[in-house]
Formats: C-alpha cells, sequence, structure tokens
C-alpha cells in the first residue's frame, strides 16, 4: 500500500486523570481496561499524519455501536452505518474500496455476523448468515478475496476464513479445547496471526493461511491480545497486560525483542500501523472514556484524534 501526501498538524495535548472503565463494553464489542494517570510519551510538538488517508472505526456516539470514517488527522468524520445493534470491529479492503465489520442485530441476542459495504456506507451485505452463534473481527487477505474472522459456530472460539463473497467457510484452527481469536494476515498472505487459551492464558501464536505450522510468539502469564503485522511483516503490535494495566508493545514477527511502547495507568488496545508503518493507531482510555489515538512506532507523540468525552470510539484500523 502507498502512502499518500503528508502535512504537520499541530496539536497541544492536555491529559487528564483517567477514569476507571469497566471490560468488555457492548459499545466497542470487545475487551476494555482500568486505570488513571498520563502518558510521559505525550508532548507539544507536531506529528505527522498522512492528510487524505482515512481511518475507520466503530463509535457509540450516536447512541448504538455504528462504523464512522475519519481523516487520518481526526477530521473529515463520517457515519457510514445507523443500526439499532451494533456494528464494529471494522477493517478496509486492500485497496480501500469495502469495509467488512462485525454486526450484531439488536433483535437477537448473541447472534454477530459478518458484513461488508462499500467504503462510503452503501451496499451492506451480510455474508455468513450466522443467526445462533457469534462471527467476530473479520479482516481481509492482501488481495481482498479473502476474509479471516473468528467465530464460536462449533462451540468454542476457532479462526476461519472465507471468499470475500462469503463462500467456502473453513475453520483453519480446529483446535475444540481453547478459545482463538483477533486473526490477522501478514502482508504477503502467507501467514495469519491470531491470539489462542490453548495454554491456560491468551497468547499471541502465528500460523500459516491454510492452518498448518500453529507456532507460539509470545509466553506470559497474563493476556496478550489483538495482535496485527507491520507493512513489511517483520513486526507484530499487540497489548498486553504482563506490566499491570493494558499497554501497547511491539514485537519481531518471530516473537524475539518483546519491547513496550506506552507506559500510562490507564487501558491502551487495539493497535494497528499505518500503511507506510511510520504510526500505529489504537484505542486508549488515558483521558476518561475510549478515544481513537495515533503515536509514533517508538511510542512517542500519542494524539487524540476523536476528542469525544462523551462516547466510547473503538476498533480503529487505517485505510490503505
Amino acid at each position: 500500500m502507498k502512502t499518500n501526501a503528508c502535512h504537520i498538524l499541530k496539536i497541544i495535548l492536555v491529559v487528564a486523570v483517567a477514569l476507571t472503565v469497566a471490560f468488555g463494553t457492548v459499545a466497542c464489542g470487545g475487551a476494555g481496561g482500568s486505570g488513571g494517570g498520563s502518558s510521559s510519551l505525550e508532548s507539544e510538538d507536531p506529528i505527522v499524519v498522512p492528510g487524505q488517508q482515512k481511518i475507520v472505526f466503530n463509535s457509540d456516539r450516536s447512541g448504538n455501536g455504528d462504523i464512522y470514517t475519519m481523516n487520518a488527522d481526526g477530521t473529515g468524520l463520517t457515519r457510514l452505518t445507523d443500526s439499532l445493534g451494533l456494528d464494529w470491529s471494522p477493517c478496509f479492503s486492500p485497496d480501500g474500496t469495502r469495509i467488512t465489520f462485525s454486526a450484531r442485530s439488536g433483535a437477537i441476542a448473541g447472534a454477530d455476523n459478518i458484513y461488508i459495504m462499500n467504503a462510503d456506507g452503501t451496499g451492506k451485505t451480510n455474508l455468513t448468515n450466522n443467526y445462533t452463534s457469534m462471527d467476530q473481527k473479520p479482516n481481509f487477505s492482501p488481495d481482498g478475496t479473502r476474509i479471516v474472522f473468528n467465530s464460536n459456530r462449533d462451540g468454542n472460539w476457532e479462526i476461519y476464513v472465507m471468499n470475500a463473497d462469503g463462500t467456502g467457510q473453513t475453520n483453519l484452527t480446529n483446535y475444540p479445547a481453547a478459545s482463538e481469536g483477533s486473526p490477522e494476515f501478514s502482508p504477503d498472505g502467507t501467514q495469519i496471526v491470531f491470539t489462542s487459551y490453548r495454554n491456560g492464558n491468551s497468547e499471541i501464536y502465528v500460523m500459516n493461511a491454510d492452518g498448518t505450522g500453529q507456532t507460539r510468539l509470545t509466553n506470559n502469564l497474563v493476556g496478550n491480545l489483538t495482535p496485527s503485522f507491520s507493512p513489511d511483516g517483520t513486526q507484530i503490535v499487540f497489548s498486553s497486560y504482563r506490566n499491570g494495566p493494558l499497554e501497547i508493545y511491539v514485537m519481531n514477527a518471530d516473537g524475539t525483542r518483546q519491547t513496550r511502547l506506552t507506559n500510562n495507568t490507564a487501558s491502551d488496545y487495539n493497535p494497528s500501523f499505518s500503511p507506510d508503518g511510520t504510526q500505529i493507531v489504537f484505542r486508549s482510555s488515558r483521558d476518561g472514556n475510549r478515544e481513537i489515538y495515533v503515536m509514533y512506532i517508538d511510542g512517542s507523540w500519542a494524539t487524540n484524534l476523536t476528542n469525544y468525552p462523551s462516547a466510547s470510539d473503538c476498533h480503529p484500523s487505517f485505510g490503505p
């Protein structure tokens, strides 16, 4: 994926003591954290963001969970869905023309489906049509022809893959004794990174795109969550509770050199790289509610993009 022209945005951050945030709120459709305090990684110096690049995320600012996009500097907020339930965990297609996401009907408890729509919010289509279990956290393959996701349709959470039109739904992990989640393709499409509880707590694994070669990358007594590859495939960014609160870490793609990037008493979660690999977008509760932030890959200049104190903004990812 190619980067667009960049421009300078001067942002002065004011950091407040963060309030406790409950685990697993419906508004975000995923894990949370608690705590308060500020990060030493913030600065009054400017952060450079791509001027025309988009970030997609979900928010409950409308009263329900809906999908929004904004420019990578936080401007140009656009609401794409208008649901009575919960639309969450969105992801752009590699060419930027489509968005896949999870959707939960307000009328059917315990049933999430994977949807796809055009990048302007039109053409919303249910791909999984599964109303007895949950299909969640979809991500496109690099060529846009497949979607990987997690599902509990077989009684436990497993990693599945399907064609981008919803056909050919296949269980990749086949590990009935554990829960697997948060899958994402590598940039070359040959591997999938995911989380698994097969060792008693959530650890990060990688496997070949056909489900073979499942390999553990982290080994901690606490949760390691939401892994995502760098654009060149050499690194994986993820969230972890290993030092207390949920923080952002990065490691080499083989699991070596695990390095902490954020350091505050609030929850930092769900990181992913920008297409040029210079920035990381993530969700943080450091200002008292869940907001979308961006920072450089060394953890510096963490910048609040959404600045909407009365809502929860979650699950961000860059467009191409």
